[in-house]
């Protein structure tokens, strides 16, 4: 024989009735295993009822219907409440289109501030880099001035040194002439 242990659910709450208030019963709320069934302790054959999925199905459809009021409640004072309650609508619409408004010339003022920042970082930038480049150019020239005048000065220095080599040399050879000739005879005049 087979002992049947009685079970007991949650209170499912009528599902035609829709929940407006925020304080539903909290049994209404429970998702049941149904593989594990409430305060049984030890799983039989016998558990294996449709009760549980019932009562899982029945508490899926008052969620859907709550949701569902819910959703089309918020249309309904803009469309069928009174002028005070669709006046306090428009009032809030808006609202909420002046708040849009200032957040989005907000933005824009920020996105325009630091995009004249950038400009001002570029722009330093490359005042920055014409700057050296001009330096640099400077320091360039001046270099190849330098270069140029020390090879024109090592140049004539050369070139005199040659002509007095050259003069020395021949005073040199005059000197020797005129001390040993090379027409000692003197036949060549």
């Amino acid at each position: 024989r087979c002992l049947v242990t009685p079970m007991t659910f949650p209170n499912i709450s009528d599902s035609a009735r829709l929940c407006t208030s925020n304080q539903v019963n909290q049994s209404s709320q429970l998702l049941l295993n149904p593989l594990h069934p409430p305060l049984v302790h030890k799983r039989t054959v016998s558990l294996e009822t449709p009760a549980v999925h019932h009562h899982n199905h029945q508490r899926t459809l008052i969620m859907q219907r709550r949701e569902h009021y819910r959703y089309h409640q918020v249309w309904r004072k803009p469309f069928y409440g009174t002028s005070s309650e669709r006046e306090e609508y428009r009032k809030e619409l808006r609202e909420q289109l002046k708040r849009q408004i200032e957040e989005k010339c907000a933005a824009l003022h920020l996105q325009l501030a630091t995009k004249v920042k950038e400009a001002e970082c570029i722009c330093e930038v490359d005042r920055l880099a014409l700057s050296s480049e001009r330096e640099q150019r400077i320091q360039h020239w001046k270099a190849m001035t330098a270069y140029r005048d020390e090879n024109k000065r090592l140049m004539e220095q050369h070139w005199r040194d040659r002509a007095l080599t050259r003069s020395q040399e021949a005073l040199k050879e005059r000197e020797l002439l005129r001390l040993n000739p090379i027409n000692w005879s003197g036949t060549l005049k």
